[in-house]
């Protein structure tokens, strides 16, 4: 059974069709597969590239600002344009993004292989780990935290 509030991290996997979540896994072991014998200079454009990708919420807010923008500036052009309704329904809608993590964009930007903030960073710990970035043993939790972030 869904909770009516999901957690942060499993929100929009677990409003998403399960067939697709398997697919947007698949390309991304299927990535993971074409660079596992890949040189430090190939994982690390990897990294780069998964660190400019855009994720779902990402995705939502820039639809949502673009939708917003959009529907004011009209409401401002005509006087008698119920342009607000259109801002109220976008803005439930980002609310109920973040309450539940769905909204009706969301199955289309799923479909289109948006991936989860936790699922570029799954991808980019497993290019960390296949370049070596885990290996050093270090101790200092702030030297930790610090390759975490790299």
């Amino acid at each position: 059974m869904k909770k009516w509030v999901s957690s942060t991290t499993e929100r929009v996997p677990q409003h998403t069709c399960e067939k697709i979540n398997k697919r947007i896994r698949a390309c991304t072991v299927c990535r993971i597969h074409l660079l596992q014998d890949g040189s430090k200079e190939e994982l690390t454009n990897r990294i780069q590239e998964l660190d400019e990708e855009w994720d779902t919420e990402r995705v939502l807010e820039a639809n949502a600002g673009m939708l917003i923008t959009t529907a004011s500036l009209a409401g401002y052009m005509k006087r008698k344009c119920p342009c607000f309704l259109f801002t109220g329904v976008v803005g439930y809608c980002l609310l109920q993004h973040a309450v539940q993590g769905w909204c009706p964009s969301i199955p289309f930007l799923r479909r289109a292989g948006i991936r989860t903030a936790k699922e570029i960073q799954d991808e980019k710990t497993v290019m960390k780990l296949m370049r070596g970035d885990f290996m050093q043993g270090i101790g200092d939790p702030d030297e930790m935290l610090r390759m975490a972030e790299m």
